[in-house]
């Protein structure tokens, strides 16, 4: 895809078990543009009309990922299910092609542990991390939803809270105060990606952010 065309983020999904499709359809409902990986026809079939491009290739295939577009990604989250050693080599060839963010999916620490040698930016265990995801989903009153990356990072949907009513993204610059990325600004059903960073936001839209865990614990806190 030519990034300077479409303005959406776009990542790729490279796996689709019930892991990898869960964060395929959740990129997409928030507006990015997604492509997705997997050696299943079957697989690639029933998602194909719900995401952005849809491939039946092997994950390990240097030459169908960059097929991709992989300097245009902004984000790859690898997510092989059967296949552990698959998991590592498309990690790899994810940060040899030069993609900023690659998330990948692990099934053990063990694995974990050698996905981040090879290069993960944030290693996902799906398994452990559930029962996490949903105490945390029980007392996070602030937060619309909140996706696990991994232990450390996470994307959320937020009221925009009450002092960051009325000033512009810019003027807020929240990437350099709490080092979060606003992703986009919900108005209703409708997500906004091209938000104008010098408009001030009003009171009735919900923010995406990805950052650290932490920092958005933190932006709750504060708000309470």
């Amino acid at each position: 895809m030519d990034k300077g065309k479409d303005m959406n983020k776009q990542f790729a999904v490279l796996g689709l078990g019930s892991f990898g499709r869960s964060v395929a359809l959740s990129l997409e409902k928030m507006g990015c543009d997604v492509m997705v990986v997997d050696d299943s026809y079957e697989k690639i079939q029933e998602i194909s009309d719900k995401v952005s491009y849809a491939m039946k290739a092997d994950v390990t295939d240097k030459d169908a990922l960059q097929a991709l577009g992989a300097r245009n990604l902004d984000g790859a989250v690898v997510a092989v299910s059967e296949h552990p050693e698959a998991n590592i080599m498309a990690t790899l060839l994810c940060k040899e092609m030069g993609i900023p963010l690659v998330v990948a999916k692990a099934k053990d620490k063990l694995q974990g542990t050698i996905l981040e040698k090879v290069g993960a930016d944030s290693v996902v265990y799906p398994e452990i991390e559930m029962g996490s995801r949903i105490a945390k989903s029980m007392v996070a009153n602030e937060f619309v939803d909140w996706i696990e990356l991994s232990n450390d990072y996470s994307i959320v949907e937020i009221a925009v809270p009450r002092r960051w009513e009325g000033k512009s993204l810019a003027e807020l610059d929240v990437r350099k105060k709490y080092g979060i990325t606003v992703v986009g600004v919900m108005q209703g059903e409708k997500m906004d990606l091209s938000f104008d960073p010098q408009t001030p936001l009003p009171g009735n839209v919900i923010l995406v952010l990805i950052g650290a865990n932490k920092i958005l614990e933190k932006i709750k806190i504060e708000e309470k």
